[in-house]
């Protein structure tokens, strides 16, 4: 892929590397797990641009204890994979640390991701997510049966980590007390998305928030998640938050090779990568190959594929007939049939590429449990629904 100079060249790296467990990732950057889009073909495609821990999926804690099909499929993970990183949701201390012990004795897992920021209606409305931490001691007795699940006799514990937002509404703010609790439970690692479960993915992230959970939080890392749509941008979050490492979602979105930019800028390099559109459709092509190989079904990979058409193409000259057609591929040979008639030749498009992409609305309301909000204590309905919240098995969208 084609390469520039960055405006303000950096000399030395801006962090030293990220350490978890037994872990040490040269280049501290995280893939965000998103609900099918971070699979394994894409996670592989992001490790071939550059360095970083790839976290899979989010998997609920219950599915994956009874073995449904579905999330022994979202637990595989792509060759070369180093650490394998899972996302588990639960709402129940058991079952969380039973699908911990599942992914750890069976060698399915190095790594093991908590999600606490999840903003999505069927999970909130069971305690889960975002709406969680605000039951202090419900969070605290999760993380405490996970790193304890996460323990072996035989070989280094498997690092736990928590991926939580600032918290329901800017009325119930959650972050720093539970910032502060992964921290004395064990965990190796705390990420904040700077906005809360009613903010979704609208405004601006709170890297201020970051900063302070910064200084609540001394002996793990504390990485900042929210609105990285660039490699400038992670270098500003680092530099306004000092945090020690970022969480890329939305803005890896049909970009792949914003991992080897985020590894240059945090490394102190100067060069990004700016494709042109041959190199942009050629990675295209090699996502859709991964998927095709991923499923084992060509009509799949290709039905999969379309999602990310408009994210590879954002800025290019392409026709709305043509990108509409590219989203209704259900073969590798439509697909290059198609690509074959683009004018190739065009070079990035600049600021037309950039900015913002993926889901940009607030949620349209935070649904809790009835009187969730009443008392931070676990009691009464709101121990009844989270009870009732691991029956119904379901993989769904990280936070």
């Amino acid at each position: 892929m084609s390469t520039t100079l960055a405006d303000s060249p950096r000399t030395g790296a801006l962090l030293p590397p990220l350490r978890f467990g037994q872990h040490v990732v040269d280049v501290p950057v995280v893939l965000a797990p998103m609900a099918g889009v971070t699979n394994a073909p894409f996670r592989s495609l992001c490790r071939e641009h550059g360095a970083g821990v790839y976290v899979s999926e989010m998997v609920t804690s219950r599915a994956l204890v009874e073995r449904t099909p579905e999330s022994l499929r979202l637990v595989q993970h792509e060759p070369g994979a180093s650490p394998r990183s899972v996302q588990l949701y639960g709402v129940d201390p058991a079952t969380v640390g039973a699908a911990v012990r599942m992914l750890v004795e069976e060698d399915l897992a190095d790594h093991v991701d908590l999600n606490f920021g999840c903003p999505v209606p069927k999970v909130t409305r069971r305690g889960g997510g975002s709406a969680l931490p605000w039951k202090s001691g419900l969070f605290r007795d999760v993380v405490r049966a996970a790193v304890r699940a996460a323990q072996t006799s035989s070989g280094p514990d498997v690092p736990v980590t928590v991926k939580m937002r600032k918290g329901i509404d800017p009325d119930h703010l959650t972050y720093l007390d539970a910032g502060r609790t992964a921290e004395a439970e064990g965990a190796a690692w705390v990420a904040l998305h700077g906005r809360t479960a009613a903010d979704g993915y609208a405004g601006t992230a709170d890297w201020e928030a970051i900063a302070r959970l910064k200084d609540a939080v001394t002996s793990i890392p504390v990485l900042g998640n929210g609105d990285v749509w660039s490699a400038e941008d992670a270098v500003r979050m680092v530099e306004r938050s000092g945090c020690d490492g970022v969480v890329v979602g939305r803005g890896c979105l049909g970009r792949p090779w914003l991992f080897a930019d985020l590894a240059a800028a945090l490394q102190g390099r100067p060069e990004r990568v700016r494709p042109g559109l041959r190199e942009a459709t050629t990675t295209l092509r090699r996502h859709a190959e991964l998927l095709v190989e991923h499923f084992g079904d060509e009509l799949r990979g290709c039905r999969e594929i379309r999602k990310h058409v408009a994210w590879y193409l954002k800025g290019y000259v392409v026709g709305g007939h043509l990108r509409a057609q590219l989203g209704l591929v259900d073969t590798l040979a439509a697909l290059d049939a198609l690509v074959a008639t683009l004018d190739l030749d065009q070079p990035y498009p600049g600021e037309a590429a950039e900015g913002s992409r993926g889901r940009t609305s607030p949620a349209p309301r935070v649904v809790l449990p009835e009187g969730w909000l009443d008392s931070r204590e676990l009691t009464g309905a709101s121990l009844a629904v989270v009870r009732a919240g691991e029956l119904e098995p379901s993989a769904t969208a990280g936070g």
